[in-house]
């Protein structure tokens, strides 16, 4: 779809090039200048993707890995996860991206998903940014509403505040509501680092640190 959009964009603008061109009495700005209504119209249609994955070092349980895709085209969002509301368990969401601000940016996105595998159900989330100059506070969560029984209803979330004093390097507190393994601790705080090169992120997450064996989360993603 990105390539189609490009390709459009190119011809729109070669027609008015030549159009320019049969038309020599016209103004310079007319035949140079790019209408702003078609560059935004081939942002709003071209995709976005990201791809993590997230490696979980619990102490006195089961070691796992917990992927997640996502896919964005304007206000469309797309996401799937594994091992993320229940181990050897599946979810699939769609949402509305929201937007807005400039020296204090955030960003909104209210989702509905279904879950399936271990833990089955439907459940309402959101995902949630502010940023302003070089901190950024970002939360997601969800309510899944077990079908199976009610016990196996749960609130879900994961948040981070972070600062960044250069572009490829961030650190900041980290908390999160789980349910995929086993903690008497309701929730879990921590640290975190994170590197970045190019598309790619680093970040390591580590958290209990005040018991005797914490746990870390070294997760990697790349956006494109």
């Amino acid at each position: 779809m990105r390539a189609l959009a490009v390709l459009a964009l190119v011809v729109v603008l070669a027609a008015g090039n030549a159009l320019a061109g049969t038309t020599m009495n016209a103004p310079d700005s007319q035949a140079t200048s790019t209408p702003p209504a078609l560059s935004k119209e081939v942002d709003e249609k071209a995709w976005s993707f990201s791809a993590s994955v997230s490696t979980y070092i619990v102490p006195n349980d089961q070691e796992y890995v917990q992927p997640t895709l996502t896919a964005d085209r304007g206000w469309l969002h797309l996401e799937t996860r594994y091992d993320y509301e229940n181990l050897e368990t599946g979810s699939a969401w769609v949402g509305y991206n929201f937007s807005g601000g400039e020296k204090l940016g955030w960003e909104f996105t209210p989702m509905l998903g279904g879950v399936f595998g271990n833990t089955t159900g439907i459940a309402p989330g959101y995902k949630f940014s502010l940023t302003y100059w070089k901190f950024e506070l970002s939360s997601e969560g969800e309510f899944v509403f077990d079908v199976g029984t009610s016990e196996g209803s749960f609130f879900y979330s994961w948040s981070e505040l972070s600062i960044s004093p250069v572009d490829w390097f961030r650190f900041g507190l980290v908390g999160q509501r789980t349910r995929a393994y086993q903690t008497d601790v309701d929730i879990q705080r921590g640290l975190l680092v994170g590197f970045s090169y190019r598309k790619i992120d680093f970040t390591t997450y580590v958290f209990n640190l005040d018991r005797d064996k914490p746990t870390w989360v070294f997760s990697v993603g790349v956006s494109f």
